[in-house]
């Protein structure tokens, strides 16, 4: 500072300084100097921008004059339409990213109900007369093929393309070592029951089957897991039950799981059928001759009664064995599954036999023997009685190894002459199938659809009728002299409502929750006030007791509901609007 142009008093007292809007002009110019300096040496850019907005500190620069980011046309060039909105026009109830609103964790056909063998009416009706219905549990150890039974029946009442292309698989670790995303049982509906091929919870299936005489029946079938972890989930289906169909492996014979299944049932005093199940078993991987299989399943069906007996309040009518009709022999991988009789009643109609297919299959197993050449049955071999052949062996396990063996080792021209000799008729196309896939196809045709396991389910499993009373005295806790109770032992549809609620299943969108219960009295229809009898609700304490509407009624069949507007005593419904109030099992009853 020169401090000869300021006075004693630091007043300016030198020549004339400039005005600002000449500084401000000087100011410009060096900045268009900058800016011409600048496009000469490295062209446009996005320092333009910095240069332009630079200034002296004493410059004032309002808030709208400030340019801190590139414009659109800087960015995308001229020609580009910027839209700028002075609010957000989302609402602040909807979020930025949308959830998925359809949520689906198991599979629903309900909107599209599948085909079927029978009218869904039909069904329904046949479900209001309980001495035509059978409520049935399938029960047994894990992976004894409980769901593949069960998915016979299916096939035979259902149009099923899956099951129809889906190759056979008898064993879990041929199912691990071939995976076949098309083999899911009907009843594995959960995404996890997929995930890890087993069953996790007790599912329903109704359905509408024939049985060797064509007459039909509403069968209500529980197929339950065998999974020692879901024990609880078999408890619950024996409470729906009036008896239990115990599913065993021809190979593995009884096992820790069937042990636990028959247990329980002599616990709730239910009828006790068998099923020995992968007979295929015996003939595919063990490779036993027909005779040893004899004796393999024989020693099942002996097991199956040790372990009855072993349990309390049990007596010699719980024997089960083939002769009885109460035993049946299935290959649910390959589609299969005949009784002894059923067996039989192919032999009497096939060759025009003069005897009953009854009287034929109680000679069928046992130490009963087929002399050839004198055409007659003996209790043992004769002398010279190297001919007499046991006679399940000669008239059952010979003949199903001859169609294994024709089918896996012959050619198309001998395997046609094989099969028209025994009525099948295949097409050109199904000669060219694998192996497994064929010999399904083969044996389907030759046994036909279960109708020996609907006969063995009628015969010696009671009808909800039949075993009301013994169902009511093991289940109600009430006065047994009362109106109700008189009700409950006799079916009475006209009685007073009782529906006892064993299980709840989600919805698909796991939204809410339906519960599934068997009317032992009464008629519960759509609309219908009701009052929900919690677990600890006695009488004359209505704290566990509470009010509602049954909103909507269906026949569960796993896959897909039917819709009904009512059902009657003896049948299972499915029912929505009532799960409010109750945590696991319940009482429904009418407001009365």
């Amino acid at each position: 500072m020169d401090e000869s142009n300021y006075d004693e008093f630091g007043n300016y007292i030198g020549p004339e300084l400039a005005t600002s809007s000449e500084e401000e002009s000087e100011v410009e110019h060096d900045v268009e100097e900058a800016d011409s300096d600048h496009s000469e040496d490295e062209g446009p850019g996005p320092m333009a921008m910095e240069l332009r907005v630079e200034a002296p500190q004493t410059q004032i620069v309002l808030h709208e004059d400030k340019q801190y980011y590139p414009d659109a046309e800087d960015v995308f060039g001229p020609g580009v339409e910027a839209l700028v909105q002075e609010e957000d026009t989302q609402p602040l109830t909807e979020p930025i990213v949308a959830p998925i609103t359809e949520r689906k964790f198991q599979v629903d056909e309900s909107a599209q109900l599948p085909d079927t063998m029978y009218t869904k009416e039909f069904l329904v009706d046949l479900l209001g007369h309980p001495n035509m219905v059978r409520n049935i549990a399938l029960g047994g150890h894990l992976h004894h093929g409980k769901t593949a039974l069960l998915d016979v029946l299916v096939a035979a009442t259902h149009s099923w393309p899956e099951w129809d292309a889906a190759t056979p698989i008898a064993t879990p670790t041929t199912k691990m070592r071939q995976p076949n995303e098309r083999a899911f049982g009907y009843t594995d509906v959960h995404r996890l029951e997929r995930q890890r091929g087993i069953g996790l919870k007790s599912m329903p299936m109704s359905l509408v089957a024939q049985n060797t005489k064509g007459k039909s029946y509403a069968l209500n079938i529980m197929d339950t897991p065998g999974h020692a972890n879901f024990i609880d989930e078999v408890a619950a289906a024996l409470r729906l039950a009036d008896g239990v169909v115990v599913v065993v492996d021809a190979v593995e014979g009884v096992m820790s799981g069937t042990e636990r299944v028959i247990r329980a049932a002599v616990r709730e005093g239910l009828g006790i059928t068998l099923v020995i199940n992968k007979v295929d078993r015996l003939i595919l991987e063990l490779k036993l001759p027909p005779e040893d299989a004899y004796i393999k399943l024989k020693h099942t069906v002996e097991e199956v009664n040790n372990t009855i007996a072993t349990c309390p309040h049990t007596d010699a009518s719980m024997r089960v064995s083939p002769e009885l009709g109460n035993v049946c022999f299935a290959s649910a991988s390959f589609g299969w599954c005949f009784s002894l009789e059923s067996f039989a009643a192919r032999y009497v109609d096939t060759w025009q036999m003069p005897v009953a297919p009854k009287e034929l299959a109680r000679r069928l197993w046992g130490d009963v023997y087929y002399h050839a050449e004198r055409r007659t049955f003996m209790r043992r071999r004769a002398p010279d009685g190297k001919q007499a052949v046991r006679s399940f062996v000669h008239f059952v396990l010979e003949p199903l190894y001859k169609i294994f063996a024709q089918v896996v080792g012959e050619d198309e021209p001998q395997l046609r002459t094989t099969l028209n000799a025994l009525g099948i008729r295949l097409r050109k196309a199904d000669y060219a199938m694998n192996a497994r896939d064929l010999l399904r196809r083969v044996l389907c045709h030759f046994f036909g659809p279960p109708t020996g396991l609907v006969d063995m389910c009628v015969a010696h499993i009671k009808s909800p009728a039949a075993n009301a009373r013994a169902k009511t005295e093991h289940l109600y806790t009430g006065q047994m002299d009362g109106a109700t109770a008189v009700a409950m032992r006799t079916c009475d549809a006209d009685g007073p409502l009782v529906v006892s609620v064993a299980k709840q299943y989600p919805s698909s969108d796991a939204s809410q929750f339906y519960v599934l219960g068997r009317i032992f009295s009464g008629h519960i229809s759509v609309g219908q006030k009701v009052r929900v009898l919690g677990e600890a609700y006695a009488p004359g304490d209505d704290e566990d007791m509470a009010l509602a509407t049954v909103s909507d009624a269906w026949v569960y069949c796993s896959r897909y509901r039917i819709p009904v507007s009512g059902l009657g005593a003896g049948s299972w419904v499915l029912l929505s609007g009532v799960d409010a109030s109750i945590a696991k099992t319940a009482t429904i009853v009418d407001t009365s």
